[in-house]
């Protein structure tokens, strides 16, 4: 449109890791940079009768660090994983909220399931204690979006305040409807990402039930083997990723320090099947040809991709239909990309997974650095780009790819770039 401004530049000034692999931003990324795994037995509930006992748990997180001893008692664990993510995140930033720039704030948060624990919890209550027992705090401590809303109330949050709940995409999603929130519509500051706690005896039954879990719950440190020819299901990771999204004249006014910038958001549907991806991955290519023509404006193109963060899950389809996928978009140079699953090491976070490795690729860009995928050992004939196979990789990047892909058939990609 003929004199309309051209869209606002977005910076990351802010980030946290709450992970089954480290319960902050430093010692999560030490150890997905060091290849540590953080899979082991069940500990949550007891797993005896069901095929999978393994998951990737949070070890030793305490949310009486974020929040007041009641509020813990009335929140799903996710939200209380999500206001932990949130209140970290803009420590890191360095952002101070004024009740101006708290006015026009907003966070979206992705998660797939919401609280699950406490639905199953008070069901139980219902069955064995009767109606008259199951908790007042019920309805608000289960539904997605309180996640998002106690986010705002603890942080004083009076912008746009949204759920994203579209499976495994959840996490990209959110990150990518923040971003347009400050490029596209003029907010100056936007909290987002994802979280998830779902390691219950339903949720794992359930996935069993799809024959999507891992069941190598002899070696579970073994288990997630993202483009392993003996991959066998993904492990279910629980915590919480987020990001401190902010107009980019802002940031660089108040000095702040910026990881990465923005860059670019594409989202498609495969309109194929419930949970499983076509054989060619169209809709994992048409969300990635969209992430690319988003960020075109900022002069990027497919040559200028360095690194994707693989949406590899681990399981049979989903590894090498996005195979499939990177090589349609990306043709011959595929095989020069640095491609990796960090799913590897926190298993599979389901909404949340988005927030965490959107995080990962923002410390890459930052750190010059691409953390493995681990435990692939024996990788799949028909799985042959450069997964950054067990070991971490120093990398000049000028750009990074984060793929993320759910049931339904939801898709969502994200670009960031290097700072200025």
């Amino acid at each position: 449109m003929a004199g309309s401004k051209p869209p606002r530049r977005v910076a990351v000034t802010g980030a946290s890791l709450l992970t089954p692999v480290g319960n902050d931003l430093a010692s999560s990324w030490r150890a997905l940079t060091e290849g540590r795994g953080g899979v082991g037995p069940i500990t949550r509930f007891d797993p005896s009768g069901l095929k999978t006992t393994i998951a990737a748990e949070l070890k030793g997180f305490d949310p009486g660090d974020f929040l007041d001893k009641k509020a813990v008692k009335r929140f799903d664990p996710f939200i209380c994983y999500a206001v932990a993510a949130a209140k970290m995140a803009l420590a890191d930033s360095g952002l101070v909220l004024d009740e101006s720039l708290a006015e026009a704030a907003g966070c979206v948060l992705g998660c797939g399931l919401g609280g699950l624990t406490t639905i199953e919890a008070n069901h139980e209550t219902l069955l064995h204690r009767g109606p008259d027992r199951v908790s007042p705090f019920f309805v608000p401590m289960m539904i997605g979006n309180m996640g998002a809303g106690q986010v705002a109330i603890e942080l004083g949050l009076k912008g746009p305040n949204l759920l994203v709940s579209t499976a495994c995409a959840a996490g990209t999603h959110a990150v990518g409807w923040a971003f347009q929130h400050i490029r596209d519509y003029g907010r100056p500051v936007m909290l987002t990402g994802g979280a998830e706690a779902v390691i219950t005896p339903l949720a794992v039954a359930g996935f069993n039930a799809l024959k999507a879990l891992s069941t190598r719950n002899s070696e579970p440190e073994r288990a997630s083997r993202p483009f392993d020819r003996d991959r066998d299901g993904f492990v279910i990771g629980e915590g919480a990723g987020f990001l401190l999204l902010e107009e980019w004249e802002h940031a660089v006014a108040r000095g702040a320090h910026i990881y990465a910038e923005m860059a670019g958001f594409g989202a498609s549907a495969d309109a194929f099947h419930m949970t499983a991806p076509p054989d060619d991955g169209q809709g994992a290519v048409l969300a990635m040809r969209a992430a690319l023509d988003d960020a075109a404006p900022l002069d990027l193109g497919p040559a200028d991709i360095g690194y994707i963060n693989a949406h590899g899950t681990s399981t049979g389809l989903n590894d090498l239909i996005e195979t499939r996928a990177i090589k349609t978009v990306f043709g011959p140079r595929a095989q020069d990309l640095a491609v990796s699953s960090t799913k590897s090491m926190t298993g599979h976070l389901l909404g949340g997974a988005g927030g965490v490795e959107a995080v990962i690729c923002a410390l890459a860009l930052k750190h010059g650095l691409l953390p493995p995928t681990i435990n692939l050992d024996r990788p799949d004939p028909e799985c042959d780009l450069d997964y950054v196979p067990n070991r971490a990789r120093p990398a000049r990047l000028k750009a990074a790819l984060s793929n993320s892909f759910g049931f339904g058939g939801t898709n969502g990609c994200l670009i960031m770039k290097a700072a200025d």
